[in-house]
C-alpha cells in the first residue's frame, strides 16, 4: 500500500502583535516604581521610640532611633540625664540606650529629643509621659491587693498540695 502524505493545516497569516502585553509591563514597572518611593523617602528622617511611654518618677525607659545614618546619637530631655545612643547592629541603623527618670521628675508631659550624630545632626522629638507617684519595687507593681478570700483559697490549694506529696512519698516508701 502506497504511504499517503500527512494532511497539513492550511497556512494562515501571522497574527498582529497586541501592545496590551507591553502596556501592561510599562505599567506594572511604574507601579513598582511608585511603590518604592515611599520606603526610600520612610528611611530618609530618622524615626523615634520611648518605651513605655508613660512612667512614674525614678522608672526606666528604653530609647531607641532607627534611620539615623550615624554610628552615633544622643538624647535629651528634661526627665533624665542626657544619654548616648549605641548601635544595635552592625550596619547601625539602629541606636539604643536606656535612662533613669529623675525621682522628682515633675508630672505631664516631657519632650524627648534624639539628635543623630551629635548636636547639630537630624533629630526628631516625641513625648514622655511622667505619672504622679513614684515607681513601684518588688512585684513591680503587677499585682495589687489580694482579698481575704484570694489568701484563703491559696493557703488551701498550697496546704493540699502538701499533704498529697507527703502521701504519695509514704507510699512509695511503703512498696
Amino acid at each position: 500500500m502506497p504511504a499517503t502524505p500527512l494532511a497539513q493545516p492550511p497556512a494562515t497569516a501571522p497574527r498582529p502583535r497586541s501592545a496590551a502585553p507591553r502596556r501592561l509591563m510599562t505599567a506594572a514597572a511604574a507601579a513598582l516604581v511608585v511603590a518604592a518611593m515611599p520606603v526610600t523617602l520612610a528611611h530618609a528622617a530618622p524615626s523615634a521610640s520611648v518605651s513605655p511611654t508613660t512612667v512614674a518618677p525614678g522608672g526606666r525607659v528604653a530609647l531607641n532611633v532607627e534611620g539615623c545614618g550615624t554610628k552615633v546619637a544622643r538624647v535629651t530631655s528634661t526627665a533624665f540625664n542626657e544619654v548616648r545612643l549605641t548601635p544595635g547592629n552592625l550596619e547601625a541603623t539602629n541606636l539604643f540606650g536606656n535612662a533613669t527618670v529623675f525621682s522628682n521628675a515633675s508630672p505631664g508631659a516631657h519632650r524627648v529629643t534624639f539628635e543623630c550624630g551629635g548636636p547639630g545632626g537630624q533629630s526628631v522629638t516625641v513625648s514622655l509621659q511622667v505619672t504622679p507617684g513614684a515607681a513601684r519595687g518588688g512585684t513591680g507593681g503587677s499585682i495589687g491587693s489580694m482579698s481575704t478570700t484570694e489568701v484563703a483559697i491559696g493557703g488551701t490549694l498550697a496546704a493540699a498540695a502538701l499533704v498529697g506529696g507527703v502521701w504519695v512519698l509514704r507510699r512509695r516508701a511503703a512498696a
